[in-house]
Formats: structure tokens, sequence, C-alpha cells
């Protein structure tokens, strides 16, 4: 209801008079209050937004990750030059500390985020200087503020199935036993002419891995009996080895939304404090739950598989999950957010370096890691790719993903520094790496080839 009561505010006030209310942020993020705050922030009406965590300082009965802020607008004549923000605060002292404190223009909000004029969450100055700086240089996946939308990508954007409605669709292998299915391998089953593919979950899937994890169903777990189960290195290596989910779904109710013997997408439910913000794979022919939305093809004017490897490797560098992470506030990555996202122009793609042509590259190591069993093999035929899969191997793929962090640092047009800092906002990672191999290994890697892949060197494994 809270929303209510803002726009009745904005309703009562004078002309040149003012606003103040504390309210939950979602005022300023949610799509469903975009118009509203779009109304605010690109009009120069915006005086401050100061974002809290509760934290259970302010108000103890309320749950201590709940956010709300104090909002200050004027009326229809009341005009602010810019807006002061401050984001994730926790206590009231932290706005007399001048480098929490943003200023932000109209253009700004139009810019970082065009569709819904949303406020960005910037943590500091520099994450909002670093931030503004790509926007001004990249577009956004989609662009609404035209009519048909600008896309980067011919994209569409699709949730197969959803876990709670569809329900009456899913399969159990009890089920499908009992019904006189029978396995006939990669995961599928059949019965007569009818075909049963797995039931994909965001839970089983990691950055160009489709087969991270698989799903154990424990009765005794009244609230969340399904759960994920890590597969082991030794069945990632095993390219005949294929995840276990929790169902199976007709592949003629999967290919009723698409008949592609693959697709993309990415996990649904995450947080800016998770390792990473942004996971996406390859996946081979399957339903989708809802936790892990698709990436479709729009239309058929340039094949899927030529600019889709490409936006996977966009989509799981660090560069872009530093910007994701300035726009997710809770727990999901909503497709609202992600097509407000700057990508890399197709153009850029299409330049060489040192003689190596970066679309080429890329395409190459988005096949090599996300190729590593049987079930994608019609994945790396559309890349032209005819041989056996890749063997899993975790050294040779951490140094692949450096390499292409490194290339997308340069792309978005980072230096070795903004890199470092952007690096360094990846607590989990470090802590991860520091507890693994005594060092922020990650950072180490991927800054040496940033020196390797601006002299145009591809190929050369560096140390660290």
């Amino acid at each position: 209801l809270y929303s209510l009561f803002v726009e009745r505010a904005a309703a009562l006030v004078k002309p040149r008079g003012l606003v103040g209310l504390l309210t939950p942020s979602g005022i300023a993020a949610d799509k469903g209050a975009a118009e509203f705050f779009r109304g605010l922030s690109q009009t120069g009406r915006l005086s401050a937004l100061y974002d809290f965590e509760n934290k259970k300082a302010f108000f103890p009965d309320v749950d201590s990750r709940f956010k709300f802020c104090a909002l200050i607008f004027g009326g229809s004549e009341r005009d602010f030059a810019a807006t002061r923000c401050a984001f994730y605060l926790h206590k009231l002292e932290e706005l007399d500390d001048a480098g929490r404190i943003l200023t932000l223009s109209s253009d700004d909000f139009s810019a970082v985020n065009p569709n819904t004029g949303a406020a960005p969450i910037f943590r500091s100055r520099r994450d909002a200087d670093v931030t503004t700086a790509i926007y001004r240089r990249q577009p956004v996946l989609v662009d609404r503020r035209s009519e048909p939308p600008r896309k980067v990508w011919p994209v569409r954007y699709c949730r197969m199935f959803d876990m709670t409605n569809d329900s009456n669709l899913f399969m159990r292998r009890d089920e499908l036993e009992g019904q006189g299915w029978y396995p006939v391998g990669m995961n599928r089953w059949k019965k007569g002419d009818a075909e049963a593919v797995p039931l994909y979950e965001g839970k089983m899937v990691q950055m160009y891995d489709h087969r991270a994890a698989s799903v154990v169903v424990n009765a005794e777990n009244l609230h969340r009996p399904a759960q994920q189960a890590a597969n082991t290195v030794a069945q990632h290596v095993d390219a005949h080895f294929y995840p276990t989910p929790q169902f199976w779904v007709s592949a003629s109710d999967r290919q009723a939304q698409y008949a592609g013997k693959w697709t993309v997408c990415f996990k649904d439910v995450t947080a800016p404090t998770n390792v990473r913000t942004m996971i996406a794979a390859v996946v081979p022919m399957a339903g989708l739950g809802n936790t892990l939305p698709a990436i479709l093809p729009e239309n058929d004017d340039v094949p899927y598989a030529d600019w889709v490897a490409l936006l996977v490797a966009n989509f799981n560098s660090f560069a872009f999950d530093y910007l994701s992470r300035q726009k997710v506030q809770g727990q999901h990555l909503n497709w609202f957010i992600v097509e407000q996202l700057p990508l890399i122009r197709p153009e850029q793609f299409a330049q060489t370096l040192g003689g190596t042509n970066i679309a080429d590259f890329i395409r190459g190591e988005v096949l090599r890691l996300s190729y590593t069993a049987h079930d994608l093999a019609p994945f790396a035929a559309d890349l032209g790719y005819h041989g056996a899969p890749f063997t899993w191997d975790a050294d040779d793929r951490r140094h692949r993903q450096a390499r292409l962090d490194a290339l997308f640092f340069q792309l978005y047009g980072l230096s070795r520094d903004d890199a470092a800092y952007v690096l360094d906002t990846f607590p989990i990672v470090r802590e991860q790496d520091e507890k693994a191999h005594g060092s922020y290994r990650t950072r180490s890697l991927i800054l040496a080839y940033m020196n390797a892949v601006a002299a145009g060197d591809f190929t050369t494994v560096v140390h660290e």
C-alpha cells in the first residue's frame, strides 16, 4: 500500500511545496513504481534519496534485511539541479561522510535505467563514476524508449514452465517408470513416439556448466524438499554423465515454446551479495523452470549460435556482473533489470586484435567451456564443430575464463586500475581464492591477461 500514500502526497503537495517520507526502497527500484518514480527522477523534482538497510537498528520488529528510504521531492513547480543519493546506509551518521553522498542528474537516471527511470544502487562515488561512464559508451540490451524497442541482439525472453502453475505437466522418475516410459540416454525417456526431456532448474547450472548439480529430494524437509547436490569433478570429466533433475516434461510441451535443440538461459534467483550475480549457461534440449528463464531468438535474421555465444560470454564477465550488482536489490534478476544493462556493441566484436577476430575467439572459448558432454553436440555443430566434447579441466577453464574477463574489461573501456577495483567488489570470490590458493588468484590472473590481450596475445598461458 505504500505507493498509494506516496502518490497521494504527490497529489496534495503545493506546486512549490516539498514532500519528505520514509517508504520502502522499492519506490525507487520496483517495476510497479517505475512510472511514478520516473516522473520525479527525470524531471528534476527529486531532491534526495537516502536508502537504508534496517539491520534491526531502526525498526527492531522488522526483518533486518528490509530496505527503506527517505524520499524527498518537490511539487510540480519545484526544481532541483541534481539529486543527492546514498545507498546501503546503516546509521544516520553515515550521511555526514561526503564519500557516501552521490550527486546524480536527471540525465544520469535516464541513462542508467532508460526504460524505468529507477534509481541505480551505487555504494560509492567511484561505483557511480565507473558505471555511468560505461553507460555513456555502451547500449543497453533492450531500449524501450522508442517503438519498436531498439535491441543490441534479436532477443526474446521466455519463462517456459512455472514450477507451481505448470506442475501438472511434470513427471517424476517413478511416475515415468510406472507409466511404461523407458530411458534412452542423455537424460531422456521414450514411450512409443512420445519423448520426455529433463526439467532444468536454476540450482542445476553454473557459468558455462549445465551439469553443475543434480536435484536430491528429501521428503522429510517439508518446506524445501528438493535440494541441489553438486556434481563431482570426476562426473564432469565423464562426457556421458548428465545431472539428475527432479522432474521430466513432455518434449512436445517444451517444443510448443521453442523447438531448438539447445537453449541459453540465466539464473533468476540471485543477490548482489552472492559469489556472482549473473550466471548464464548453454543447456541441451530440455524444459526450463521459472528460476531458469531462456534467452531465445526473436527472428532468424542472424543465426542464434552466432550472436548468443557472444551474449553468454558478455553475461558471464566480471564487468557485466559488476554492472548488474548496481541494479539488483532483492533476490531475483528480473528481465526488466537485465534488458537495461549495457552490452558490448556488435561492431566491437567484429574488430581484430593482434590478427585475431574478437568474435571468432569468443565463440571458440564459449564452445570449449560449454561443450563438455555429448548432449550439447547440437550446439557445437551450430558453431561449426563436429568433434568429441572437450575434457573438463578446471585449471584450463580458469585460464580461459580469466582471458575472457580481461578481454571484456578492455571492450568495456576499463583501465587496469578500474578492473582491479571492480574485482575487489567481489569479496566471496576473494575469500574462496585465498582459502584454496593463499591469494586472490582470480584477480591476479585477469590483470595479467589484460596485458596479454592489450598486446593482441590470445594464446599464451600467463602465470601469477
